[in-house]
């Protein structure tokens, strides 16, 4: 099948998970894609990319500028539309643009995916503008013949109550794909320095300034008994002051940018822990997502931490994958790693490591069953319109 994927950013890593797994399952992928300077700036596609434009962050006015104009490029580049199975959408503006090269594609009705991979605070807010940009993902949302998402929390909370949405709804987790052979798992399930201290992780995409004052304090009251290692891209206009932040804490080291996913284990192995809680929009998206970072660590035995309540600390408890706080303070994340017991978390860790790689892993069937639905839907469109034409 040949999958025309709209891409917010080009170089980012679930992005690149996504088209690397399409391929890797056998389909033909031609991405139209956009691009952010904030991360793997040297990063060059290895598909069939159209670059669409280069966007900010939180640039409103700017992003729908650029929408706009890509719609130009999509006409432009609509030969590359011929023969398309499936359209997949990743997130809304890419959404609109779904539809835009639908219309353009010299197939009609080309089934569209919508996957969406967070709830934008722009959706959940109130007033006026939030409930125009909810009407128009409605409009483009019906016109869609699968919702995608990566957490159930998403649906529960918003998708039914809040955008009324009864059509066909997949979930999709934010597994890891390694495409051929898989990494080395940890070995031992030993703690890294037995405790003293306790090796904490942050890890991925560091844009959350709550999650940094919590462990900025951690860092402080534990001193010698705690080491936080980060990595992973900086977002500077969320956290411009990043490094002189840091810089005060001899316990923190920020190891920079890494490569997907052949640093993970490099990453993942040198932590006991990972704080898995994303505090960025907490009361909306935060509590309702499920990150990347709980499969990851999970696959190479690094217990998660998340704050009890939201999606992230029910996944956690529920799946045994590590430890969960009441409040999302540090008194709580300090109190809890003061309290733990070295042996009870080497066999937590055991555990980990003897659950099979599909519970972390996306396998080639989770990939094939989410273009199966949508080219279903497209089967059943042209029985319906062909039992309606014999009538």
């Amino acid at each position: 099948m040949k999958v025309v994927v709209f891409g917010f950013d080009a170089a980012e890593s679930s992005q690149i998970r996504r088209i690397r797994s399409l391929m890797d399952t056998g389909h033909d992928v031609v991405a139209f894609t956009m691009r952010r300077a904030n991360m793997n700036a040297d990063f060059v596609p290895f598909w069939r990319n159209i670059h669409l434009f280069r966007v900010s962050n939180e640039r409103v006015f700017r992003r729908l500028l650029v929408l706009l104009l890509s719609c130009f490029k999509i006409a432009w580049n609509r030969g590359e539309l011929r023969g398309a199975g499936v359209i997949m959408a990743r997130n809304f503006d890419m959404l609109v643009l779904a539809h835009v090269a639908r219309l353009l594609s010299p197939r009609p009705g080309v089934p569209i995916v919508y996957e969406c991979l967070d709830i934008h605070g722009s959706f959940t807010a109130p007033g006026k503008v939030a409930a125009a940009l909810r009407a128009v993902e409605r409009f483009f949302m019906s016109r869609s013949q699968l919702l995608v998402v990566s957490s159930p929390g998403f649906i529960d909370n918003y998708f039914q109550p809040v955008q009324g949405h009864r059509g066909k709804v997949q979930i999709l987790e934010n597994k890891i794909w390694f495409g051929g052979e898989l990494p080395a798992r940890r070995r031992s399930s030993a703690n890294l320095c037995g405790g003293r201290p306790w090796v904490l992780g942050w890890v991925g995409s560091l844009r959350c300034e709550p999650s940094l004052r919590i462990l900025l304090a951690v860092a402080e009251r534990l001193g010698k008994c705690v080491r936080i290692e980060m990595h992973g891209n900086i977002h500077r206009h969320v956290l411009p002051d990043f490094e002189r932040r840091i810089a005060a804490c001899p316990n923190i080291t920020y190891h920079g940018p890494y490569s997907y996913p052949d640093g993970l284990a490099q990453v993942y192995s040198g932590c006991d822990f990972v704080w898995a809680q994303d505090l960025w929009q907490t009361g909306a998206n935060s509590d309702w997502l499920l990150p990347n970072r709980i499969y990851e660590a999970g696959y190479f035995g690094c217990l998660s931490i998340a704050v009890a309540g939201t999606e992230t600390g029910r996944k956690v408890a529920a799946d045994d994958l590590g430890y969960t706080v009441e409040a999302a303070t540090p008194a709580a994340l300090a109190g809890l790693l003061e309290g733990l017991d070295p042996t009870e978390v080497e066999t937590s860790r055991a555990r980990l490591l003897a659950r099979p790689s599909s519970d972390f892993i996306y396998t080639p069937e989770d990939i094939q069953a989410v273009l199966d639905a949508a080219a279903q839907h497209r089967l059943e469109g042209k029985m319906i319109a062909a039992g309606s034409a014999a009538v």
